[in-house]
């Protein structure tokens, strides 16, 4: 989706990602040299196996091709599911 708002035939470019990404944390306020479109991959991952997405569908739509790295972000995404401080109110 471009800027107007208008779903293109091709995907967006890495650079492009970054360059979003960059925009979007200088707006609020942070420090755009530590934003990358990594982040946006790594999100995604984990908030896709908080929800309960299986690692084979995660790591095809993400594109991780080792499964370390995808099963660490699933491994943090289950702390926010699995978390007996909160079970208890904290």
């Amino acid at each position: 989706m471009n800027r107007h708002g208008h779903i293109g035939a091709t995907r967006v470019t890495a650079q492009t990602a970054v360059l979003v990404s960059k925009r979007h944390t200088a707006r609020t306020g942070l420090d755009p040299e530590h934003a990358a479109s990594h982040s946006l991959r790594a999100g995604l991952a984990t908030s896709a196996a908080t929800a309960g997405v299986q690692e084979p569908v995660l790591a095809e739509q993400t594109g991780y091709r080792g499964t370390a790295m995808l099963r660490r972000y699933m491994r943090e995404g289950s702390l926010f599911r699995e978390n007996v401080a909160g079970a208890v109110g904290l």
